[in-house]
């Protein structure tokens, strides 16, 4: 009955919230349509003004509508009305002097002219006055001629001055009302957001969140807004949980294979926290935290060849920038710290980095995705820092990432696997993996001298068969004891120390 009580509140909880926002909404609508401004007479000048598709500039097309000016239309009607006129022409003068092939043309140099082939050119009237000479023609002008040119020529001239005037007026008509031109266009761009914004939450199934003064970000069931849209048919994005406090989860080492979704994870944070914090709908099943006053980010890789700065370069002045600008509000996303370096530089630069925030960070909640698994010691030194990891599940020799997000760390990146999946040779592969097991095998060595070694005077070690608890050295203390010393040939002692060597890789 308790239960059910609980739910039945729920509901009435849930319906009130949904009441208020349809009153709260349509109001906030009407105050912004209130504050549009009525621009209908600009906008009937500028429809009746200017046809429907001006052309780009001035004189290389009709800007300004028929029936604007009346000067303006009739230049244009003499304009248009030329090539019929030209036409008449040709064909009175072809008839006057019996040269049928005569043309009337036109060129940027010469003007109109009147073409004469060579073979006609002895019926040429006295009155036309040669312009040019062709191999096989000539080309004359005609005082006719001449006085329609300068006449279109001059109506041409007119044309673009008046419609440069008439423009000219019109634009000093707009900017007599740009103010409340511009007022409608914020409001319009307001719509447009608003109506996005609703339109994407309601075809993703996004959750309105809850933005308050607290130091809490707890994300149930976050998705990426954008990889969720291109995820293939069938498949669904695999939504994660992000809480994460002053108190005891102020910063999350997330550990992880490539390509596990790591990267996908700190985008995904950040752009829900953005999206509430600028009015949005967010994909979650619901999302509550503290408002945040900065979104510090340090993920990809890139260079600066122009100002001479590398890619760990670029890595460390971000952030270093971000190092100096936290503040108990900032959210911080760090992806990959350290990786443009060698291992043990960019390890202790990565834990260095940790400590920092956790010591100097003003409590700023961070997102520190990493390959140097020795990060998952920090757990255990500093209580606000905690491990996660993105889970994968092993086949055989290859990897399905399950993408969830799990307390605890882990120890491998399945790099080989990765490399294997994205079509690298078959011999790469194979000494990639023979090389990790060499190097695995000399780790372990290394680590059980240092268990089982003694100190010297000098400060050196001191290896000790016989305390040894290394699989792979307890497997030569094996071999040892069991080699008899009194009959063993030379030739048996040498296939003795060569498998000894394989087995700590120091020979293949």
């Amino acid at each position: 009955e308790t239960i059910e009580q609980a739910e039945e509140a729920a509901r009435v909880q849930e319906i009130a919230i949904a009441e208020a926002a349809a009153i709260e909404i349509p109001t906030a609508l009407t105050k912004l349509i209130k504050g549009m401004k009525n621009c209908s007479r600009l906008l009937e000048k500028l429809s009746n003004t200017m046809v429907e598709n001006p052309a780009v500039q001035i004189g290389k097309g009709e800007v300004i509508a028929r029936g604007v000016n009346k000067e303006l239309d009739d230049l244009r009607e003499l304009s248009e009305g030329g090539k019929e006129y030209l036409l008449q022409m040709q064909q009175r003068e072809a008839e006057r002097t019996g040269i049928g092939s005569l043309k009337i043309g036109y060129n940027n140099v010469f003007g109109y002219y009147i073409e004469v082939r060579n073979s006609a050119r002895d019926q040429v009237p006295p009155e036309w006055h040669r312009k040019q000479t062709l191999v096989s023609a000539e080309r004359y002008i005609t005082e006719e001629l001449k006085e329609y040119e300068e006449k279109i020529l001059m109506a041409e001239e007119k044309i673009v001055e008046l419609e440069s005037a008439i423009y000219t007026e019109l634009v000093g008509e707009v900017q007599k009302g740009i103010r409340d031109i511009q007022t409608n266009c914020r409001i319009i761009a307001q719509l447009d957001v608003l109506q996005s914004f609703a339109r994407q939450a309601i075809d993703r199934n996004y959750c309105r969140p809850n933005v308050n003064g607290g130091s809490v970000l707890d994300i149930k069931a976050g998705r990426h807004p954008v990889i969720e849209t291109l995820m293939p048919p069938g498949e669904e994005y695999v939504p994660n949980d992000i809480h994460m406090d002053s108190s005891s989860t102020q910063i999350m080492i997330l550990t992880g294979p490539n390509m596990s979704g790591k990267s996908a994870l700190l985008r995904q944070t950040a752009l829900i926290v953005l999206m509430a914090q600028i009015g949005s709908f967010v994909p979650a099943d619901s999302a509550d935290f503290g408002w945040f006053d900065k979104i510090f980010t340090r993920v990809g890789a890139s260079d600066n060849i122009s100002r001479g700065e590398s890619t760990f370069m670029v890595e460390m002045l971000e952030t270093a920038m971000i190092m100096h600008n936290l503040s108990s509000r900032s959210l911080v996303l760090l992806d990959e710290i350290g990786r443009g370096t060698s291992t043990y530089d960019g390890m202790s630069i990565a834990r260095a980095i940790v400590e920092y925030i956790y010591n100097h960070g003003k409590g700023a909640k961070t997102l520190f995705a990493t390959h140097y698994h020795e990060l998952n010691d920090l757990e255990n030194l500093y209580p606000r820092v905690k491990n996660y990891h993105i889970t994968v599940k092993e086949l055989g020799k290859e990897v399905l990432f399950l993408r969830k997000l799990e307390p605890g760390g882990v120890s491998h990146s399945f790099g080989i696997h990765v490399a294997r999946m994205a079509g690298m040779p078959k011999e790469i592969v194979e000494s990639a993996e023979a090389t990790m097991k060499a190097l695995e095998r000399r780790e372990q060595s290394a680590k059980a001298v240092e268990k089982s070694g003694q100190i010297h005077q000098d400060g050196s070690l001191q290896l000790s068969l016989f305390q040894l608890d290394d699989p792979t050295l307890a497997s030569i203390r094996a071999s040892l004891e069991a080699a008899d010393l009194n009959n063993i040939t030379p030739m048996q002692a040498f296939d003795l120390l060569r498998e000894m060597k394989k087995e700590i890789g120091l020979q293949e």
